[in-house]
């Protein structure tokens, strides 16, 4: 039987070690790797061509980093730091990138190795940056029990693809106590594309377009999780202007908003008719100031599922706003009768009005 190509594993080898050996970089990869200089040779000039590495002189060459980078690192979780992470690793690989990709790239890094850190439960937290022409891409990888399983397990959830939707809402922890769960939803939403992979279940957030959620995903199909995150090194995108977008006022700093997508709430292909449902979909909102609830690919709602969110709730919480965004017709017409409902109940409409919008 053939023995399985070693491109990635030389690859990787030579990008670290260009830095230190930039003048014996072929000698001391072969022998580092057991490999021959010749194939060691022949991944170099590829890594040359592809632009992650840099070449001067002929006769005795310099080697340098390109400005495409990629690299793996593999840590054992036990007694690791995010800090250290991001500074002897990650950092030294961005230095040509703009100060807003370096400090998005900052922020998301940190708080997903440090949730692998603290919730994962795993042996290893692998960590990967590669920079091409035009998008950085990090990722990091356990080993552990899996993101969706845990939030499932906490909240008692009857189906773990419900811990996306509440992923999605932010302000979750297992770990209130040393987390404020807030990492995951700033992080998609600073990055162009986030995608959170676990037990054959996959979370997609990319600006601009809807959350999706993907069955039967070959990534970790049996234990931990995978997070992948992109952003266009051209991106004017600030990580205080993502902050800012959520918070509670240009004066406070609170995480006070959030955008609850309530597609995420159907299991398999159920319609939202119910209470049960809606509750679903209520779980922790509380804890905002303004809910915006967004019902990109609900087609249609029961009256029951709108009146529990748009006036019982509502009813509980004067003090938040509800509001509801990209919904048909249909949808819209379910809302606007709770909404009748409820503004009955506060005695603000009189009964001649509530039956001409019935």
């Amino acid at each position: 039987m053939p023995r399985p190509s070693r491109s990635v594993e030389i690859d990787l080898a030579v990008l670290e070690a260009a830095p230190h050996h930039s003048r014996d970089l072929v000698a001391h990869v072969a022998g580092l790797l057991g490999i021959s200089r010749t194939a060691i040779a022949a991944r170099i000039r590829q890594l040359l061509a592809d632009g992650f590495l840099t070449k001067e002189g002929t006769t005795r060459p310099s080697y340098g980093l390109g400005a495409k980078r990629k690299a793996v690192f593999i840590f054992q979780r036990k007694g690791l730091a995010e800090d250290m992470v991001w500074t002897s690793r990650v950092a030294p690989l961005l230095p040509v990138l703009p100060r807003n990709i370096i400090d998005i790239a900052h922020y998301g890094l940190t708080e997903m190795v440090n949730n692998a850190i603290d919730h994962s439960e795993g042996d290893t937290v692998s960590v990967v940056v590669e920079i091409g022409a035009t998008m950085l891409a990090l990722g990091v990888i356990d080993n552990g029990v899996g993101i969706f399983e845990k939030i499932s397990a906490a909240l008692q959830l009857p189906d773990k693809r419900l811990a996306l939707l509440e992923l999605s809402k932010g302000k979750f922890t297992t770990d209130p106590r040393r987390h404020s769960g807030e990492g995951i939803f700033f992080t998609s939403r600073m990055f162009d594309v986030f995608r959170i992979a676990s037990g054959g279940l996959l979370f997609n957030h990319q600006a601009g377009l809807r959350d999706v959620i993907l069955d039967d995903v070959e990534i970790n199909p049996e234990r931990g999780t995978s997070v992948l995150m992109e952003i266009g090194i051209s991106s004017n995108r600030k990580s205080e202007d993502v902050f800012a977008e959520y918070s509670s006022g240009p004066d406070e700093h609170a995480f006070a908003k959030t955008v609850v997508p309530v597609r995420m709430a159907r299991v398999g292909d159920e319609n939202l008719v119910s209470r049960s449902q809606a509750k679903r979909v209520l779980q922790r909102v509380h804890r905002f100031r303004s809910v915006i609830f967004d019902f990109s690919g609900v087609e249609k709602i029961g009256q029951a599922f709108a009146d529990e969110i748009f006036r019982v709730f509502a009813n509980e919480h004067p003090e938040m706003e509800l509001i509801p965004m990209h919904a048909t017709t249909e949808v819209q017409q379910m809302i606007r009768r709770a909404e009748i409902l409820r503004d009955e109940d506060a005695g603000q409409l009189p009964l001649a009005l509530i039956n001409r919008e019935q």
